[in-house]
């Protein structure tokens, strides 16, 4: 009669720790991909901030500054806005090579404006960059989406608690928010209040790029 051979109990646990090797291999991947890619979002925030300033230093004023009294978006009538003056000044590129204002990484797309905070209690107004996940910024970040503001956070302030610093997560949705003028605007007595950086709760990422906090 012909036996049959089964595996031994040597080369199954082999088997096991071949497949384990595979498993952890992917999961590293899979960790070094979203490294990388919350690499590339600060990137790409201080690209957008970039081009601010070198707005900044060929007008003499900021994108979207058009009574240039320091402070974007705050004019009650106006000619130009941030999105028509950043478009028009020539740029060699842009941070989305197809002309809009946003940070694409992975399935997570990302709203940048600029505007200013209305002033904070007794502070005077400061102007801001607001990052969000939806173009209304009324959209919370999902638990993927808050690790690339846990990134920034940490790039930018050397913590990762939202709270302090000039980067700060906020569940106060701008009072004004606009994709065809790039500019997002807080009034004084609904400015971006700092909370911890959560999914669920944070609205937007609201970055004070051009004075401290």
């Amino acid at each position: 009669m012909r036996r049959e051979r089964g595996f031994t109990l040597i080369e199954l646990a082999i088997v096991l720790v071949i497949i384990g090797i595979i498993i952890g291999m992917v999961l590293k991947g899979q960790d070094l991909i979203q490294n990388a890619r919350m690499k590339q979002f600060v990137s790409k925030t201080r690209h957008w901030e970039t081009y601010m300033w070198i707005y900044f230093d060929r007008k003499g004023k900021f994108a979207g500054d058009d009574d240039r009294n320091g402070i974007i978006a705050d004019e009650t009538t106006s000619t130009s806005d941030v999105k028509t003056d950043l478009l028009s000044t020539n740029f060699s590129n842009l941070p989305d090579e197809n002309g809009n204002n946003t940070i694409t990484l992975g399935s997570s797309t990302f709203y940048v404006f600029f505007g200013n905070d209305g002033g904070v209690g007794t502070d005077p107004v400061k102007n801001i960059m607001v990052i969000c996940v939806s173009a209304d910024c009324a959209t919370t970040f999902d638990t993927n989406q808050i690790q690339f503001a846990e990134a920034l956070d940490a790039s930018f302030d050397g913590t990762a608690d939202g709270t302090t610093g000039n980067v700060i997560c906020t569940n106060t949705t701008p009072s004004s928010v606009s994709t065809t003028t790039w500019e997002a605007v807080y009034t004084g007595a609904t400015d971006p209040t700092p909370a911890a950086c959560a999914s669920g709760n944070t609205v937007a990422i609201v970055y004070y790029f051009d004075v401290k906090r």
